[in-house]
């Protein structure tokens, strides 16, 4: 053994076996690479001094080392060899040529390294070839954003007067649009003023001549109310009779219409007949109306429950009317209040029932009464149902008032002759003694104006 083998077995930790046998000696977790140092001849760890010259092939040369070590085909190998090379730089990641391009023949084959093999013709015109073109540097964003902030800078100092402009002009748009809004809204007032009054003239109905309601009584017929009203006679004579109704009017009946005096049934029922022959006789001129006498809310709402429908039911036959209550425009209702006289109108057209008061009182339960009886005689008398509870209720407040206690009833009558014409009411305490005499006169020729 030379001497480079003995200072290497001298570097043991152990002595070896008596019979000088290895096997058991490279045991342990230092076996391979002791076995590694002592098997491998000192050739194979530097490159052959052949490796100088160009025309050396190096690839044969490393294939043909044994492989026993797994040293991948001796690539560890060469890249140990490159490592140790003061030429090239240490721990080199790429071999692809370990000679100089000068020295490299066409058709050659040169290690690479990853495992790559490559063409030194290729190589070499890799080498050869010009470096790619330099990128360009690009300026960067922040210089770009402060250079264009300095160029604005120029602009900074109009502004002011750009603010200053656009204010104005804005003023000047909006005191504009504010005119024309205004020019607008005024000939929209003025065009809605000028159609709700073609509206108003049209719903308004032609104004009826009022001097037929004050026609002066003559001289002859003041000589006839004067003598009934004030003359001599007996008081129980019959001055009028009404055969129709049967109505009696004697002397001392028809004197409640002078003045101060309270009106009695027999002077009010009377009128009222002479109402409805007004109306049957001109009915184009006329409402068609149903006039109830003065005991008829007495007999309805008097019963023993209050409310008595049967009490009246056989008034409004079909045999004695000569039409039905549903047909009627208006029904008029005398209500009796003690010692004051009321009207109560039921207006089937508007469906509503009205309560008038000379004196602008109320009373919720007339309307009860009759709008219980008017479901009742429509389903009575013709078989239908109506729903009442759409319908409403009116107390008119503006009407003419009486302003003693004793023009109740005149101011009665004179209700429902206006409203059976369908004028408005357009008469006043100071009428009421004219009223009177015309009501006298108008009883005593049996006849209504």
């Amino acid at each position: 053994m030379n001497t480079d083998a003995l200072l290497r077995f001298n570097c043991r930790k152990r002595c070896l076996p008596a019979d000088g046998r290895l096997d058991d000696h490279w045991r342990g977790q230092q076996r391979k690479r002791r076995g590694v140092r002592v098997l491998v001849p000192d050739c194979f760890l530097v490159p052959p001094p052949e490796a100088k010259s160009a025309d050396f092939d190096m690839w044969d040369y490393i294939c043909s080392i044994p492989d026993r070590l797994g040293w991948g085909n001796g690539l560890r190998l060469l890249k140990g060899w490159v490592r140790a090379s003061k030429d090239v730089p240490q721990d080199p990641s790429d071999l692809t040529c370990l000679t100089k391009n000068s020295d490299v023949k066409p058709g050659r084959v040169v290690v690479a390294g990853n495992w790559k093999v490559d063409d030194p013709v290729k190589v070499a015109l890799k080498a050869a070839a010009p470096p790619p073109p330099r990128r360009e540097k690009v300026k960067p964003y922040w210089k770009y954003l402060h250079e264009e902030t300095r160029h604005n800078d120029k602009s900074l100092g109009e502004i002011d007067a750009r603010v200053a402009l656009l204010e104005k002009t804005l003023e000047e748009q909006r005191r504009v649009a504010l005119l024309e809004k205004t020019l607008e809204e005024q000939r929209r007032v003025a065009l809605l003023e000028k159609t709700l009054e073609e509206q108003r003239t049209l719903a308004e109905p032609p104004k009826e001549d009022l001097s037929q309601f004050f026609v002066p009584i003559t001289a002859e017929d003041e000589m006839e109310v004067q003598d009934c009203l004030y003359g001599n006679g007996s008081s129980s004579k019959v001055l009028v009779l009404h055969e129709p109704s049967n109505i009696e009017v004697s002397r001392e009946k028809i004197r409640c219409l002078r003045p101060h005096g309270w009106l009695n049934d027999e002077v009010i029922n009377l009128y009222l007949e002479l109402l409805k022959e007004r109306g049957m006789r001109e009915p184009k001129r006329f409402l068609k109306c149903h006039f109830f006498n003065t005991f008829f809310y007495k007999k309805l709402a008097c019963g023993k429950t209050g409310y008595d429908y049967k009490s009246v039911k056989r008034w409004t036959t079909s045999r004695k009317l000569g039409y039905e209550l549903i047909e009627c425009d208006k029904i008029f209702v005398p209500v009796h209040q003690n010692v004051h006289w009321c009207l109560a109108i039921i207006n089937m057209k508007a469906k509503t029932v009205q309560y008038l008061d000379s004196l602008g009182g109320d009373d919720l339960r007339v309307y009860e009464m009759l709008a219980r009886y008017i479901v009742d005689e429509v389903k009575d008398k013709s078989n239908k149902e109506i729903d009442i509870s759409s319908w409403t209720k009116e107390s008119i407040d503006r009407i003419p008032l009486q302003e003693n206690g004793w023009d109740c009833g005149m101011f009665m009558l004179k209700y429902i002759d206006f409203h059976s014409r369908g004028v408005g009411l357009s008469f006043g305490q100071e009428h009421m003694e004219y009223f009177r005499r015309r009501t006298a006169k108008e009883i005593l020729r049996l006849r209504a104006d």
